[in-house]
């Protein structure tokens, strides 16, 4: 962004349009959350109606999370070349549609495709929808403006799992996926009308008609008009490729490291939470509803954590608090499955996990966009995503594995859980790796690593 225009957005109070645009990122991933997480509270009744084994189920729990790496890797970075507005757009279409097919799946091939298919769509929203959320808000709002969005993805999953809860029964498993893809397509109105372009995108591209539709951006923020467009630096004239290879920059490359290890960490120990705990908890002798209810808990948490991370951040270092997250949900982890002969306090855990391992991937997105300059920002924090996806993808496939190999639920709990530590001691080493925080996006020092 023009830096005249950036240093006026951050100092003004927020008005609200810019509520209004954090909002709408808000349910975009709220969307997200749902149809992500539903397959996880549909897995025990697809499971009994086709008989799948650990790894098979495992395998199905996995085609969403590919789908999510190679739309994070390979269709977010083109928001940096062709508007975030547009790729969103387009992906909702892609990702309530694959929900739709779901619902008509007649096998566990045919599901495990349209699986995939809404996990490219979700893939390759994330990473926009976070960036535009933090780059609309001011400087003193910027961290929970991204927070909010891992704040929506956990409510998204909290409703779908209530829903799950009272519909599986009744109407089978197909009926959530239906449901679901209807409100995700019934979205897209919504936001063609209201949705704008990133203020970022259109300074740093300068598209067809930068310049009026800038001002007319500018008009509803309560900033001056621009006579003209900034000139563009080669910098900004990159291209996708360009953009990609500048993480690797020598200042940037250390970083850029360290956040792929610390997001591959982090979704490997986090999807085996919210993917297996509703199922593992019902091989530990609950009843499939007490294991619905579990998740539940997690995401119920995860509204309170993602929220709360974002609120310490404007008084603490973001790495600090983050360090602090994984080390209490690895504890936590480690002693879940032991409390389960009083559920009381056992659900009470499961809400303490939800707030720490929804807090953990709610750091991680508000920390990696400042790394970045505005004309690969979503190109970092896309590549970061999908990275973070190939923990995704090999958590339930390897939890799979285990329980077939007759692993106990709190033997992988506390498996899973040392996924954790070593992400802490990632975010650690961050805090020495990273050059001095990119002021681009006018971050908050105290949300820095």
């Amino acid at each position: 962004m023009n830096k005249s225009v950036s240093e006026m957005l951050d100092e003004r109070p927020m008005k609200g349009f810019q509520w209004g645009v954090i909002a709408l990122c808000f349910l975009i991933n709220m969307l997200d959350g749902f149809d992500v997480l539903v397959m996880a509270f549909a897995a025990a009744s697809v499971s009994a109606q086709w008989s799948l084994s650990g790894t098979q189920l495992g395998y199905l729990l996995s085609a969403g999370l590919v789908g999510m790496a190679i739309g994070s890797l390979f269709i977010a970075p083109w928001a940096d070349r062709f508007g975030r507005r547009p790729l969103i757009l387009f992906c909702i279409a892609v990702a309530g549609s694959g929900m739709v097919l779901s619902s008509y799946a007649g096998s566990m091939l045919h599901l495990g495709l349209m699986r995939f298919l809404t996990g490219l769509g979700i893939g390759g929203i994330l990473a926009s929808s976070y960036v535009i959320a933090g780059e609309y808000a001011s400087k003193r709002w910027r961290g929970l403006a991204i927070s909010l969005q891992s704040t929506a993805y956990a409510l998204g999953a909290t409703i779908g799992g209530i829903i799950a809860a009272k519909v599986i029964p009744s109407l089978g498993w197909p009926s959530i996926f239906f449901y679901g893809g209807l409100t995700t397509l019934a979205t897209l109105p919504i936001l063609f009308v209201w949705l704008p372009e990133s203020l970022d995108f259109l300074l740093g591209r300068q598209p067809a008609n930068a310049l009026r539709r800038t001002n007319t951006l500018l008009s509803k923020i309560g900033l001056p008009d621009m006579d003209v467009l900034p000139p563009i630096t080669g910098r900004k004239r990159a291209t996708v490729r360009e953009s990609f290879t500048g993480l690797f920059a020598p200042k940037l490359l250390p970083s850029t490291l360290l956040i792929w290890l610390s997001f591959f960490l982090v979704m490997f120990g986090f999807y085996f939470v919210l993917s297996w705990t509703p199922r593992l908890l019902v091989s530990a002798g609950l009843s499939n509803q007490q294991g619905i209810t579990g998740g539940v808990l997690l995401n119920v948490g995860g509204i309170v954590g993602t929220s709360l991370i974002g609120l310490l951040a404007a008084r603490f270092r973001m790495a600090r608090v983050l360090t602090v997250y994984l080390l209490a949900n690895a504890v936590l982890m480690a002693v879940f499955v032991s409390l389960l002969g009083d559920l009381n306090v056992a659900f009470f855990v499961a809400l303490l996990i939800g707030i720490f391992v929804n807090g953990c991937v709610a750091g991680l997105y508000a920390l990696t966009p400042s790394i970045y300059d505005s004309t690969q920002r979503v190109t970092g924090l896309g590549w970061a995503i999908g990275i973070g996806r190939m923990g995704a993808i090999l958590s339930p496939l390897v939890a799979g594995k285990l329980i077939d190999a007759s692993w106990q639920p709190g033997q992988l709990f506390t498996l899973f859980g040392g996924a954790f530590v070593l992400a802490a001691v990632a975010v650690l080493l961050l805090q020495a790796a990273r050059p001095r925080p990119s002021l681009a996006m006018g971050a908050p020092a105290r949300a820095e690593a």
